[in-house]
């Protein structure tokens, strides 16, 4: 280390301006590095201050050797020290506490910290490492071990780093300002990895609540706020294998089938009388989601976001740390080995990822400096009327960059395989979920929000170059063109869109007693109509199974068989439907209630044969998902489907052929209502023996087993086009896959 050496504004050499005392007492000096450290005596010596409150005396040591220097005086001002150093050189302070006495390097001995070329991305939005640049990094700076903290508060007029280590005293470690860019910095030695802080910002009117830090890497465990030091993320990847395959895996002609969940609630450690008395850590659920999701052959896992959120109820979806995994699971290792696990077992992770708005919380991004840093500083842009939260203003290239930044952190830091950005449409529409009157037009008079748009075509082109191969799906609720289009092309440039429309029709379809079935029959049909405008997800996710609107098989009508029944039909329909499919987790095996973030699954259910017979089903479901390339290969392509019953309201039928691109056909015949249909006409291209792959009501899945014996020959009948037929039994609330036989 080389001692930083200032030039001091003083009367006498050794004492600054008593103005520059005062604002340090104050706390509101905007430049602590003019005065405080070593600054030159004129000559081949340096003066040496800190202001050290509640010190009892401070001594200067040799860097080498150790040996005293000088010892600095206590000067009128408590706390303030000064004393003189004849031979310019490296030095440590020895303070002496009433609890006891620090040896280390001065603070403010040092130089600039952050690089030119660091602040230039940063102010311009294109930094795509902050997470190693910014907030709290424990690293080695000329020898000495330390942390580097760097935050962005452009109009605050003091910002100063507190904690235990500091007594929580923001007189203690004020930080430097660079300029132009609006980043304060200090390197505080001997800071270890752990260490709790905040920031204590001065803004334009006072002190502000303290803040935790925006680009933390680690947190408290909420209810608690502050930001942690964390040591570098070393963890030793063994997933190189799984990262060269992953572009195959997601291309959209490869099977996908997401089982969405929160960390929190899928499993929990419960006591004797059955409640919750804690969450897994990564390494608890690992060993027991992973090998869950492996039996049931999904190809990935979808997490409800775990970036810290202070409020736990928020599901994750009111985050404050974008860089951060919550504490509640254990620490970004523990993270990082969960991932590490998943790809080992051959199954991909993508998180939940929010950059449309943030929670209101002090200690959060709201009001950072005192002025709307993060957020649009007019509520009529940058409050959210539905979730009281504030929106994120994307239009500051800072605030743009932070977000980008974010995203990259977790693809490549973590090995994400892909984010699904959440709450797409209230970013696209400046008056989303707003009257007349209650928004503001773009530059152009429009309703878009072109900040947000640019940033969401900018995201996708950086994810494409930064974490070649993983995915970006939007939850984009509206009928905006070209969500999954390249952004070359005009399009957004996600990787997929969650087909909401498709949800909303067919659960209101399923949810209608089939005797009314036949006068909603198009809300099953009418998804085909734009299925292939975009790359899809058919998602039912956790927001269907909330808030009072039941749980999936809740939602299903008729008695106790009929609800199973029904429940089977409707995701067999799904799995068979042209898209990529996504289930919440206990949907997956009937749960009654609705989903609750406080408690576990069900899973004592899975001992009853229809529950066990719906999980033997949705595992079948992907096993044939995956192994059939006609079930997927063409999900996004039209030539991959063909109608050959829509119209049949009166039976409440529908009967479709999936092709792969080698021209392998699949048959799928629904039957939605409780009636079983002896003889049942469906045309087919080929002849032979076709073969049942799927009976959503047999046995197996404690259905009623009517269906064909395993298999159907085809007959010389012309039928719905097609030169041959077959003669099929339909079960009642029932769907068949059929293929023939020798088919791949």
């Amino acid at each position: 280390m080389s001692a930083h050496i200032g030039q001091g504004k003083s009367h006498n050499g050794a004492m600054p301006d008593k103005v520059d005392i005062e604002a340090l007492i104050r706390a509101d000096h905007r430049d602590p590095f003019s005065v405080l450290g070593a600054h030159s005596d004129g000559g081949d010596g340096m003066y040496v201050r800190a202001y050290l409150p509640n010190a009892l005396s401070v001594q200067v040591l040799a860097k080498d050797g150790g040996h005293p220097l000088a010892t600095l005086e206590l000067g009128e001002v408590p706390g303030f020290f000064v004393g003189h150093v004849a031979q310019r050189q490296n030095y440590l302070l020895k303070v002496q506490w009433a609890g006891g006495e620090q040896i280390s390097e001065d603070p403010y001995s040092y130089g600039e910290l952050l690089g030119e070329m660091d602040l230039y991305l940063f102010a311009e939005g294109n930094h795509r490492d902050l997470g190693n640049a910014f907030g709290a990094q424990f690293l080695e700076l000329d020898g000495v071990q330390g942390v580097r903290f760097a935050v962005w508060a452009p109009n605050a007029r003091r910002v100063s780093v507190v904690g235990d280590f500091n007594v929580w005293d923001g007189r203690r470690h004020p930080m430097r300002q660079r300029y132009p860019s609006g980043v304060w910095e200090l390197f505080i030695p001997g800071l270890q990895p752990g260490e709790p802080y905040k920031y204590e910002i001065l803004g334009q009117h006072g002190i502000l609540p303290l803040k935790a830090d925006p680009v933390a890497l680690c947190t408290e465990l909420p209810p608690s706020t502050a930001s942690r030091v964390a040591k570098p993320l070393a963890f030793q990847w063994d997933d190189q294998e799984w990262l060269q395959g992953r572009g195959e895996r997601h291309a959209i002609g490869a099977p996908q089938s997401i089982y969405e969940l929160h960390a929190g609630s899928w499993m929990c450690e419960l006591d004797e009388a059955g409640e919750v008395v804690r969450s897994y850590n990564w390494h608890e659920l690992a060993d027991r989601l992973i090998p869950y999701v492996q039996k049931m052959g999904f190809t990935h896992i979808e997490l409800l976001p775990i970036m810290e959120h202070p409020f736990g109820g928020s599901w994750g979806y009111q985050p404050l740390s974008q860089f951060a995994p919550s504490a509640r699971y254990g620490t970004p290792e523990d993270f990082a080995a969960f991932i590490n696990a998943c790809h080992k077992a051959e199954i991909g992770v993508i998180l939940d990822w929010v950059p449309a708005h943030f929670p209101t919380d002090e200690h959060g991004l709201a009001r950072f400096d005192g002025t709307a840093l993060y957020e649009y500083d007019n509520p009529l842009e940058g409050f959210h009327q539905d979730w009281d939260t504030l929106i994120y203003n994307l239009g500051r290239t800072e605030v743009h960059g932070f977000m980008i930044a974010s995203a990259v952190h977790w693809l490549k830091n973590f090995h994400i395989d892909g984010l699904r950005v959440d709450a797409v449409a209230s970013m696209l529409y400046r008056d989303y979920s707003r009257k007349a009157g209650e928004w503001i037009p773009n530059k152009h008079g429009g309703r878009e929000n072109l900040e947000a748009i640019d940033f969401l075509r900018h995201l996708n082109d950086v994810v494409a170059l930064e974490a070649p191969g993983a995915l970006v799906i939007a939850e984009e609720s509206t009928a905006w063109p070209g969500v999954s289009q390249p952004t070359q092309e005009g399009g957004l440039g996600f990787s997929y869109k969650w087909n909401m429309g498709w949800m909303h029709d067919t659960l209101n379809y399923i949810q209608n007693d089939p005797i009314h079935r036949g006068h909603h029959h198009s809300e099953m049909s009418f998804g085909l109509i734009y299925a292939f405008s975009e790359h899809f997800v058919l998602p039912i996710s956790h927001d269907e199974v909330v808030h009072g609107k039941h749980s999936l098989i809740d939602k299903m009508p008729g008695d106790r068989w009929q609800k199973f029944a029904n429940l089977r039909a409707y995701l067999t329909f799904m799995w068979a439907h042209p898209g990529k499919k996504l289930l919440f987790m206990g949907c997956e095996f009937g749960q009654w209630r609705e989903w609750n973030h406080d408690h576990q699954l069900d899973w004592y259910l899975t001992q009853y044969s229809e529950h066990l017979g719906v999980q033997k089903l949705v595992a079948d479901l992907n096993r044939l998902y995956r192994d059939i390339p006609a079930l997927h290969q063409q999900d996004c392509l039209p030539q991959g489907f063909q109608w050959l019953i829509g119209d049949d309201a009166t039976n409440s039928v529908f009967a479709w052929l999936r092709w792969s691109a080698e021209g392998e056909a699949v048959l799928v015949v629904a039957n939605f209502t409780p009636v079983p249909r002896e003889a049942y006409r469906v045309g087919i291209p080929f002849a032979g023996r076709w073969q049942e792959v799927l009976n959503s009501d047999a046995d197996l899945y404690a259905g009623s087993n009517y269906g064909n014996g395993g298999a159907v020959i085809a007959e010389e009948v012309a039928s719905h086009g097609q030169p041959l037929s077959l003669s099929l039994n339909l079960p009642p609330l029932g769907v068949l896959i059929l293929r023939p036989e020798g088919g791949v």
